[in-house]
């Protein structure tokens, strides 16, 4: 593992599970689809999406975390503003979203900015505008379409089934990478 990769320099934050630190990699409004480099710990343009649609909140992940897709755990950040990519946000777990990407799980976190009052009171998936959820559920069920790859949105699940994802991502994370070291007040 290399120090300066913030997936795993970062810690997943200390009051996990309810708020844990994203690291945004997309933010709201993009049609960009940047990911991080595991290798060099560096912001990458994967690609430009092929369809007319942008991501309807701040995309990124959970640091200290792993998935069976061998990527750490992915999050949705909802804010009244457009985050940079690669900031930490402080994000407060709400729900999940369960999706199937290429016949894989690709389960996403969904959370506030604890930072933002204007969201900071929602806490959990149900307390949504019902339209947030069909525009979060419409957008991942088109964005691949052009691509000819199939998305299937299953279902939105509230914050304890989310708690269960994210320990269960840590779990697989200590298990592979081993345990986090404690260095320069990261974790």
């Amino acid at each position: 593992m290399e120090n300066n990769n913030p997936w795993h320099s970062v810690s997943y934050g200390e009051e996990a599970p309810n708020v844990v630190t994203a690291i945004i990699e997309i933010p709201k409004g993009s049609k960009a689809k940047y990911e991080l480099d595991k290798d060099s710990g560096m912001l990458k343009l994967d690609r430009v999406l092929f369809s007319s649609v942008h991501y309807p909140a701040n995309y990124g992940f959970i640091p200290q975390t792993y998935c069976d897709d061998k990527d750490p755990l992915d999050i949705l950040v909802i804010c009244s503003i457009d985050v940079q990519p690669m900031c930490l946000i402080d994000a407060k777990i709400i729900g999940v979203m369960q999706m199937i990407d290429n016949n894989e799980e690709d389960d996403k976190i969904i959370a506030v900015a604890n930072n933002d009052m204007s969201v900071r009171h929602i806490n959990d998936i149900s307390e949504l505008p019902p339209h947030t959820l069909l525009e979060l559920r419409r957008f991942f069920e088109d964005y691949k379409k052009l691509e000819q790859k199939e998305v299937i949105v299953e279902q939105f699940l509230g914050r304890e089934h989310a708690y269960k994802i994210l320990q269960d991502s840590i779990e697989l994370y200590n298990a592979t990478f081993g345990e986090p070291v404690k260095k320069q007040g990261l974790l």
